[in-house]
């Protein structure tokens, strides 16, 4: 049996530190964290579940940024 891969690392980062910013600014401080993929979503959007290694989800109502999660 081959072995399983190993995910990359996250990065090091609050998710809580992203709610409340303006939706622009935290596309910013989320790339320059390293994170390779910036999902922004409006409330109620139908999303897949998925994990996704390097992934940071926004929620984002009137352009701020309400929810934060990762993957």
């Amino acid at each position: 049996m081959a072995p399983l891969p190993t995910p990359p690392a996250q990065p090091d980062d609050a998710p809580g530190a992203y709610v409340g910013l303006a939706s622009e600014a935290a596309e910013r401080r989320a790339r320059s964290h390293g994170w390779t993929t910036v999902r922004s979503l409006p409330p109620g959007t139908v999303i897949t579940m998925e994990f996704r290694s390097g992934r940071i989800n926004f929620e984002v109502d009137a352009g701020v940024v309400t929810r934060c999660w990762l993957g």
